[in-house]
């Protein structure tokens, strides 16, 4: 009787059990939707609350956002106001040196208090005339005069013509000794932040990030923000450094912003624990992305199923024929990436990751069923000692 028992219980957990699991398969725990839930969560208006898009990731996809211009340094203007603009110019702020030399008689003579043999040039010496905010300074024997944006040798030519016909032969020279107006600022993640003169040698963004005492971490995760009037560039001081034609002549008024941003992709679904991972360098491609994390799991993962979720330019979702939120920047998109196709491991290669992405690996189908065995397992086992105990 008792066998006859036991053998009812093991015929009714092999024979109903299993339908009773596998009917319940949805509501078994996994660690990320397969490829049909991602799709029909798309496709549903109340799942999909911020419409994203999914777009399978192809050569002319790869050459689209490979074409993507960001706003490079170079692509930044020259303020029309400074087209003509150099480090030896005057402005409100700046101390001027200022020498006079005379024939004869000097109007200066009794300001220097020195006496010199006729048919000597006499030498007075000003040595911190301030230029006023409105650009103008004030010289004995020639008045208000304005030197705003005016160039040492120009302030000369106007002082002598100021002393013309007051002074024999007057020769004058002018130096800029404090120029405050032909500086930028340079701050955030650098060793000295400050005021940074430019000098004649025309420095550029490098060399003023290098006067600056250098970025305080690795270039690769330093942001460059330079604010030139109403103009904003943005980018990594790896781009720069790397390229020449970003390194661009920097210009009297320009704010240079250092930011310290690590840069990371974070990885979610079959491929063991959610992980944060960090650049680490320059560049990272979807290949290497997924060799850092050991690539989709075997038997849990779907690598048909590989998406990369992104916020991405509204200018290259409305050229994937995406609809685009007026006035947003960015767009939600979920590229798809099919790793049983040979040829996507290429596209793989040339497809950048970018900051903040997430590479979600799907479940495979057949893994909610693998689950349902191993539970038939673990609840029947108990039962199938017990059988062999009597």
């Amino acid at each position: 009787m008792r066998n006859f028992f036991l053998g009812w219980k093991k015929a009714f957990a092999i024979g109903f059990l299993p339908v009773a699991l596998l009917a319940g398969c949805d509501t078994l725990p996994d660690s990320a939707p397969t490829e049909s839930g991602v799709k029909s969560a798309q496709a549903s208006r109340k799942k999909n609350t911020i419409g994203y898009g999914i777009v399978q990731v192809s050569p002319d996809l790869i050459t689209l956002l490979n074409s993507e211009a960001p706003p490079l340094f170079s692509n930044i203007q020259q303020s029309p106001a400074q087209e003509h603009y150099n480090s030896d110019r005057a402005g409100p702020g700046d101390a001027l040196e200022i020498d006079v030399y005379e024939m004869g008689e000097s109007l200066f003579s009794a300001r220097s208090g020195s006496s010199v043999a006729s048919g000597i040039a006499k030498r007075s010496n000003f040595p911190s005339i301030l230029v006023n905010g409105d650009g103008t300074i004030d010289m004995p024997y020639v008045g208000h005069m304005m030197v705003d944006k005016l160039s040492s040798d120009e302030i000369a030519d106007k002082l002598r013509a100021g002393l013309k016909g007051k002074s024999q032969a007057p020769q004058v020279m002018v130096r800029i000794s404090k120029n405050l107006a032909n500086s930028v600022i340079v701050y955030g993640d650098v060793k000295l932040n400050g005021r940074l003169p430019l000098t004649l040698h025309q420095e550029r963004l490098v060399d003023a990030i290098a006067l600056a005492g250098g970025s305080l971490h690795e270039p690769e995760d330093t942001i460059v923000e330079l604010t030139r009037q109403n103009q904003i560039a943005v980018g990594p001081l790896k781009l720069i450094e790397d390229n020449p034609e970003q390194n661009i002549m920097l210009e009297a008024g320009d704010r240079i912003h250092l930011i310290y941003q690590p840069r990371t992709y974070t990885v979610f679904g079959a491929a063991g624990r959610p992980v944060e991972t960090p650049f680490g360098r320059s560049s990272v491609n979807l290949a290497e992305a997924l060799a850092r994390v050991g690539g989709p799991a075997d038997y849990r993962a779907d690598p048909n199923a590989i998406f990369v979720v992104r916020y991405e330019s509204s200018a290259i979702a409305e050229r994937l024929g995406l609809p685009v939120t007026s006035g947003q920047e960015t767009t939600p998109i979920v590229y798809q990436l099919d790793m049983m196709n040979p040829a996507s491991f290429f596209l793989a290669e040339h497809f950048v990751m970018k900051n903040k992405d997430t590479l979600l690996i799907a479940n495979a189908k057949s893994n909610k069923v693998s689950k349902v065995f191993n539970l038939i397992n673990t609840l029947l086992a108990p039962g199938m000692s017990a059988g062999h105990n009597f």
